[in-house]
């Protein structure tokens, strides 16, 4: 079974996603705890890391630099209600990009597509580049 953790500061967005994701069958851990997400990575060890780009008073975009920084490649899908990032993601280090939707269609398949590429034989930890998606941004 594959893990995904969340990081979202809104608990509404955390629990849809939670559910939705269980529903397809995924191991789901979410959180809003930015000092505590290092160490969720380590105890949880997911295989894709789904992440906000604006997590409350910190932004989502330092916290994957320093992911980054660490040398943790794992597959990183950066999640905003916002499409300006969606040009910026391969420069921040992000593999894909999803924008936040009440239809979570694209993220589902964007986490497909992040799981096709591990099972094709790609080393779990190694960079990837792939064609980043945007959905339409509820408001």
């Amino acid at each position: 079974m594959y893990k995904i953790l969340f990081m979202d500061d809104d608990y509404a967005i955390r629990f849809l996603y939670q559910s939705e994701l269980e529903d397809e069958g995924y191991s789901v851990m979410t959180t809003n705890d930015v000092k505590g997400l290092f160490s969720h990575i380590k105890d949880f060890k997911p295989d894709v890391l789904l992440l906000d780009v604006r997590c409350g008073e910190t932004s989502g975009l330092n916290i994957l630099k320093e992911i980054r920084s660490k040398n943790r490649n794992m597959p990183v899908i950066l999640c905003s209600a916002y499409d300006s990032f969606l040009h910026d993601t391969k420069d921040m280090g992000a593999d894909y990009y999803v924008a936040k939707s009440i239809d979570l269609t694209e993220l589902k398949s964007t986490i497909k597509t992040a799981f096709e590429n591990l099972m094709e034989g790609e080393d779990r930890y190694s960079p990837r580049h792939h064609e980043h998606h945007s959905a339409t941004p509820y408001a």
